[in-house]
């Protein structure tokens, strides 16, 4: 239950902003199955938590730039 408890923050971080993920590419990249809509906000958290962790680590290596390393 923690994935849906999970879910339901991200669903009000995205009501509040806009998800930086794109649904049209995203459904395109999958392409042996449908895509709900749920998918979107929890990819889209998924990404913004990757691109967190990403400036922790290039900000620990005293850098502003983020390379893939830093995934």
């Amino acid at each position: 239950m923690a994935a849906m408890d999970d879910m339901t923050d991200t669903g009000a971080e995205v009501a509040a902003g806009e998800l930086i993920i794109s649904k049209s590419r995203t459904k395109a990249a999958a392409k042996r199955c449908n895509v709900s809509s749920d998918f979107y906000i929890a990819l889209d958290k998924k990404v913004r938590d990757l691109i967190a962790e990403a400036e922790e680590r290039a900000l620990a290596n005293n850098r502003k730039t983020l390379k893939p390393a830093d995934l």
